[in-house]
C-alpha cells in the first residue's frame, strides 16, 4: 500500500509544487489550505489526492481535516507543515500589531496545531509512528532586514522542530526540518525585482526553481523511520545568505 501524507497551504507555491511531486511518485495526499476549488486544482481528478479544506489556526478544522485523511488511508504517514505567510519589510516600531498577531497565528500556532494533531494520530495508529516535516526558512538563522515578525516565527519553528524531535522518539515519530531560501513562487517573485539589503541598498537577488524544494521534500519523506534529515537547507547558490549582513 503506498504511504500518505497531508501537505498544508497545498494550494499554491511550495505546496503545491510539493503536492505534486508526491502524487508523482504514487504517495495518497492529502491538500490542506483555506479554498477548496485551489485544492481542486492541484488534485486534478487524481484518485490518490483528497482535498482537505482547513484553516490551519482552528483546532477544530485541523482535527477533522487531519481525521478525514486517516480515516481514508488508515494512518497518516507524514505530514508536511508548510502553510504560511510573510509581510512587507518595516523595522519593528512600524510593524502593525494586528498584521504581527495574524502571521504569528498562522506560522507558529497553525504549524503546532497541525504537528500536535499528526503526533496525536501517528503515536495511536498500528504500526506506531510517523514523519514530520517542518517548513523553516534560511531566516529561522539568519534574518533579513526588517523582517522582526516573519524572522521571530521561523526561529519558533525551529525550536518546534526540535521539541518534537524528541518527544518523537519513543513512539517512532520522526520531525526534521528543510530551510528555504530564495524560491521562485508568488511569495519571492519580490526577489527577481530587487528587496531591501542589509546595507540599505536595493537589490536583485538569485532565485531557484521550487522543483528543488519538492525533490529535498520527498527525499526526506522517503526515509525509513530509522533515520532522519534533521535539517536541511536548499537554497539558491548565489543568494546573500552566507555572509549576509
Amino acid at each position: 500500500m503506498s504511504k500518505s501524507i497531508i501537505i498544508t497551504g497545498a494550494g499554491r507555491g511550495i505546496g503545491k509544487a510539493t503536492a505534486n511531486a508526491f502524487l508523482d511518485a504514487g504517495w495518497r495526499v492529502g491538500l490542506v489550505g483555506r479554498t477548496l476549488g485551489a485544492l481542486e486544482d492541484v488534485a486534478g481528478g487524481r484518485e490518490n489526492a483528497l482535498p482537505l479544506p482547513c484553516d490551519v489556526t482552528q483546532e477544530q478544522d485541523v482535527v477533522e481535516a487531519f481525521g478525514k485523511a486517516a480515516k481514508a488511508w488508515g494512518r497518516v504517514d507524514a505530514l508536511f507543515n508548510n502553510a504560511g505567510v510573510s509581510m512587507p519589510s518595516s523595522t519593528i516600531d512600524e510593524i502593525d500589531v494586528a498584521a504581527w498577531r495574524d502571521l504569528i497565528d498562522i506560522n507558529v500556532t497553525g504549524s503546532f496545531l497541525c504537528a500536535k494533531v499528526a503526533f496525536g494520530l501517528m503515536r495511536e495508529q498500528d504500526p506506531q509512528g510517523g514523519r514530520i516535516i517542518n517548513n523553516g526558512s534560511v531566516s529561522a538563522y539568519v534574518p533579513r532586514w526588517g523582517s522582526a515578525a516573519y524572522t521571530t516565527s521561523k526561529h519558533a519553528i525551529t525550536g518546534l522542530t526540535r521539541s518534537v524531535s524528541l518527544d518523537g522518539r519513543a513512539f517512532n515519530i520522526a520531525c526534521g526540518q528543510i530551510d528555504i531560501g530564495n524560491t521562485l513562487t508568488d511569495m519571492a517573485e519580490k526577489m527577481t525585482k530587487g528587496v531591501p539589503q542589509a546595507d540599505g541598498s536595493i537589490a536583485v537577488e538569485p532565485v531557484m526553481d521550487v522543483s528543488n524544494v519538492a525533490k529535498s521534500v520527498l527525499h526526506m519523506a522517503n526515509l525509513p523511520l530509522d533515520a532522519n534529515v534533521q535539517f536541511m537547507t536548499v537554497m539558491a547558490t548565489n543568494m546573500p545568505y552566507i555572509g549576509r549582513g
